[in-house]
């Protein structure tokens, strides 16, 4: 089913919405909260959190592109639990170390001048990657936003580990310097 059809069900407040969306986003989205999580219940469990929250955000809003709408409440869901699940212990997970990539561009939240709000960094972010080179964009995004790791991202591009470990590097320093941090 077409996501314009998906959406009209929601707008319809026709609950085979909620069916089709998993049918057609479900995979994607489990995939996504086990690479942040580790845990295929604790993915299914963000699902089901997204489905919900989609349910209750469909209508008013109509989002644009309905799968980027659901991968970022999903990522951002399997962040939150993640955050619960480690609050007392920041392990060396994949999602720790990926936290710990972009904390050296992201302002720190005890820095009140340079805190921005949300909103306002992912107009940022979005801006940022509309000048990035289509290669090194192609790459943060498969790396921030689906959370894939640097191998399945060389598989994916055919590339080496290397080149995209040095591409990921620099785009970061491009963008710390974008936000208006000092060069490392």
């Amino acid at each position: 089913m077409e996501d314009e059809a998906i959406i009209a069900l929601y707008f319809a407040r026709d609950e085979r919405a909620i069916t089709e969306t998993e049918q057609k986003y479900g995979s994607r989205c489990r995939k996504l909260g086990i690479r942040i999580l580790g845990n295929p219940q604790d993915a299914e469990e963000c699902c089901n959190d997204v489905w919900l929250k989609v349910w209750n955000t469909i209508p008013p809003q109509h989002p644009a592109h309905f799968s980027a709408y659901l991968v970022r409440l999903m990522r951002n869901a399997a962040l939150n639990l993640y955050e619960r699940l480690h609050a007392e212990k920041r392990g060396g997970t994949q999602t720790a170390v990926l936290l710990e990539e972009l904390a050296e561009c992201l302002a720190a939240p005890d820095d009140v001048e340079a805190e921005i709000t949300e909103a306002e960094t992912g107009e940022m972010l979005r801006a940022f990657l509309r000048n990035v080179p289509a290669e090194a964009r192609n790459l943060f995004i498969l790396r921030y936003v689906y959370m894939l790791p640097v191998k399945e991202i060389a598989e994916r591009n055919q590339i080496s580990v290397s080149k995209v470990k040095v591409t990921l590097y620099r785009t970061r320093q491009e963008l710390k310097q974008y936000l208006g941090g000092e060069q490392i």
